[in-house]
């Protein structure tokens, strides 16, 4: 049960948290009376942050989840929230809010999972790519942005080729030959238990279409998470052999992903 306090217009609401917040951090108040006053802050603005959570709604997160997350997050921003700077609590809490949400909705939400420091690493060798292509006048290659970035080569590599390969399902996925509709688009509205399973079919079944090594690379990399090196220990090759192969089934996935449906 979500407990939410009775829409207020938006100077109303500003003001009547801005006081509660000021009562929260003034330490000459009595200990209860300042919790007191930081849990109405919060409940004030709770529709805000189950606004937030609810664009994330069908994408495989339950949304109960998705709402605990802004909660919490709202709270930690009222916690902070400094009043006497005069901004608007709400253009200062929204940003961390839908930051927190996205952050649960990338970690929680990879059907195949890469490893944890090729998650963290992507969006920042994305973005180092196109920077130093912009810099360079070509693209960069990944001992560039190694060097740029000061990591592992191998995460570059990895990362690079992940990209857009291991999201909960290819959002760019036409939903059918021909159609104009993509899963992103199915995805942004409400799913029926049986269309999201659907959807995640997809990358199950391009995975099942991999020959028996790749499964088990497959396996150990993304849901093991072991190093390539282990990888390579016991699968009987090099780390470099590894890594090569790591690049081909991804390039393969893809393929399967983007490729024409099978013929019945």
């Amino acid at each position: 049960m979500h407990i939410q306090a009775p829409p207020l217009p938006r100077s109303e609401r500003q003001a009547a948290t801005n006081e509660l917040l000021r009562i929260a951090r003034d330490r000459r108040q009595p200990a209860p009376d300042r919790r007191a006053a930081l849990d109405e802050a919060v409940v004030l603005n709770m529709p805000v942050a189950a606004s937030i959570a609810a664009r994330h709604r069908g994408r495989g997160i339950p949304i109960d989840d998705l709402e605990q997350v802004a909660s919490l997050a709202l709270v930690k921003v009222a916690k902070r929230f400094d009043p006497a700077q005069g901004k608007d609590f709400l253009t200062y809490a929204v940003p961390s809010i839908r930051g927190e949400v996205k952050r649960h909705f990338r970690d929680k939400g990879w059907t195949v999972r890469p490893p944890r420091p090729v998650q963290e690493a992507q969006s920042r060798v994305i973005t180092a790519r196109d920077e130093l292509e912009g810099e360079l006048g070509r693209p960069p290659h990944a001992d560039e942005i190694a060097a740029h970035l000061d990591i592992d080569v191998e995460t570059v590599k990895e990362a690079l080729a992940a990209q857009g390969c291991f999201h909960p399902v290819s959002l760019d996925q036409p939903v059918g030959e021909g159609s104009a509709t993509t899963l992103g688009d199915q995805l942004a509205g409400d799913l029926s238990p049986e269309e999201l399973v659907e959807a995640r079919v997809m990358i199950e079944a391009a995975v099942r279409r991999l020959e028996p090594r790749d499964r088990v690379i497959v396996r150990m990399r993304w849901f093991e998470d072991r190093t390539q090196q282990e990888i390579a220990d016991v699968i009987g090759v090099t780390q470099m052999q590894v890594s090569r192969l790591i690049a081909r089934i991804l390039d393969d996935l893809r393929s399967y992903l983007e490729g024409p449906p099978d013929a019945a």
